[in-house]
């Protein structure tokens, strides 16, 4: 019996401070643009294996990434967390960032030099919206469940001056967290989707498995395709 191959290759690259990040490419032949993804906490790049292949179809590649703040889980290592655990690197939320930045970097090199769209889940949104106040190789950012996660940093006051698209959502429960994070970005920039499905937390409210998933899709392929 013939096996199919993985719509997905691995590769490594450097963060910014040298640690080796282990990711996913799932690519597209000419595509619309590169979507880097960011996994949500005690996590890993296999939070994407059902999602990234459904983005493909939009006609977008992606970059799933480990970030040293994970763990195992979904049958997949890893990588960049145990490598910075060897290291003795610390591995709390914001030490994520460079993980991060460093995945847009290669992504825009993926891209032609264009710049990227950044979904992030959970605290790995937090740092999305954070780094996309400030950086020029994004275009849009997705952000599943962010919040006030990042010690030390007052979240929505830091993000205030984004003028890229924003899209927000987060499971019913968590729609006050979400209000209170992106209130303060002008609002022709925002789009928060408030579901009435419960959902689930991060961008696991994606699968199929969780009830209401098709709710969150639907807008969500609305904004990747106004902002190809």
């Amino acid at each position: 019996m013939k096996v199919s191959s993985p719509p997905y290759r691995a590769l490594t690259f450097p963060s910014k401070d040298g640690l080796l990040i282990t990711a996913d490419y799932y690519p597209v032949a000419n595509h619309k643009g590169v979507i880097v993804l960011c996994h949500r906490s005690h996590c890993n790049r296999g939070e994407y294996r059902e999602t990234a292949p459904r983005l493909n179809h939009f006609g977008f590649s992606c970059l799933a990434i480990d970030q040293r703040s994970g763990m195992d889980i979904f049958g997949e290592r890893n990588e960049t967390k145990k490598r910075a655990k060897e290291k003795e690197l610390p591995t709390g939320y914001r030490d994520a960032k460079p993980d991060i930045e460093a995945a847009i970097d290669y992504a825009f090199e993926l891209n032609e030099k264009k710049p990227v769209i950044l979904f992030g889940s959970s605290y790995s949104a937090s740092l999305a919206l954070l780094i996309a106040a400030k950086s020029e190789r994004v275009r849009a950012v997705i952000g599943f469940s962010p919040g006030e996660y990042l010690k030390g940093i007052d979240l929505a006051d830091q993000i205030k001056s984004i003028r890229i698209p924003v899209f927000a959502t987060s499971p019913k429960k968590e729609i006050n967290q979400v209000s209170n994070v992106v209130k303060h970005i002008n609002k022709k920039y925002v789009t928060h989707f408030k579901p009435e499905a419960e959902g689930f937390h991060g961008s696991k409210t994606l699968w199929k498995s969780v009830k209401g998933f098709e709710t969150f899709w639907k807008p969500l392929e609305q904004f990747i395709k106004k902002n190809k």
